[in-house]
């Protein structure tokens, strides 16, 4: 251990665990987060098992590994929502909703599947509810599918095998084999839909926003009732959200 390591305060210590898990892709253990810190080996799991305490983070079903906690997830989003960058990221969703016409969302991940973060409504008098606070599945939706395909394809595959494909509608991937087949094109195409996946008579399109180390951060979607808006017709204004997701990933994510 250098004497740099040695100096720095237990506060920032644990501003570097969360640091660590953050940037990674997969629940990590004391000793792999360690890799990285190079501090003594009781400090970091002194430090975790305050993290832990406190509601930080968690433990895999196993036990073994660590991970965020929905409790620092939500501290992230609040800290991002909150900041001075909030007026920057609310101009980013108003101006793609005045190209799109349609209510324009900004979701992300947390335990229990996509939660809207933020929203700006249509002025269209006859629309879909979902209000920010709303949380909606990982696997029936666009912004869900964006989520699950910048997973890695081993963990996206344990992923999707311990999830619960409730039907939603007639649209929606009931069979893990051909929903991880949907999550592969989605990785490769760089945006996601929802066919009546969710909702019958809703459709959706999504694509993520990434960081500048290419890391996924959230999605941009929006949704419209199929009476006025049919998919290939949604899909004509993907690029209107491509282009808010390369503003947003750029002036607020890096």
């Amino acid at each position: 251990m250098s004497n740099s390591e040695g100096r720095i305060p237990t506060n920032l210590r644990t501003l570097r665990i969360l640091e660590v898990l953050g940037n990674s892709d997969r629940p990590m253990t004391p000793t792999e987060i360690n890799q990285e810190l190079k501090l003594p080996k009781q400090t970091v799991h002194r430090l975790c098992t305050t993290l832990e305490e406190e509601g930080y983070i968690i433990r895999e079903t196993n036990g073994k590994r660590l991970q965020p906690s929905p409790r620092l997830k939500n501290l992230a989003s609040g800290v991002l929502y909150n900041s001075r960058n909030q007026i920057a990221l609310r101009q980013v969703l108003i101006d793609i909703a005045d190209k799109v016409k349609e209510t324009i969302n900004l979701v992300v991940p947390e335990e229990n599947g996509m939660m809207y973060l933020d929203r700006v409504e249509t002025d269209w008098p006859f629309r879909i509810q979902l209000p920010v606070g709303s949380h909606v599945p990982f696997h029936c939706t666009a912004s869900g599918k964006t989520f699950l395909a910048s997973l890695s394809p081993a963990l996206r595959k344990s992923f999707v095998k311990g999830m619960n494909l409730k039907p939603m509608t007639r649209n929606t991937f009931d069979d893990s084999g051909k929903f991880l087949d949907e999550l592969s094109l989605v990785a490769k195409q760089g945006y996601a839909v929802d066919n009546e996946e969710f909702m019958e008579g809703m459709i959706a399109v999504a694509v993520p926003v990434k960081d500048g180390k290419s890391r996924y951060c959230a999605s941009i979607a929006f949704h419209a009732p199929t009476q006025r808006m049919n998919l290939e017709s949604a899909l004509e204004c993907k690029d209107f959200l491509l282009e808010g997701a390369k503003v947003l990933g750029g002036e607020l994510f890096s």
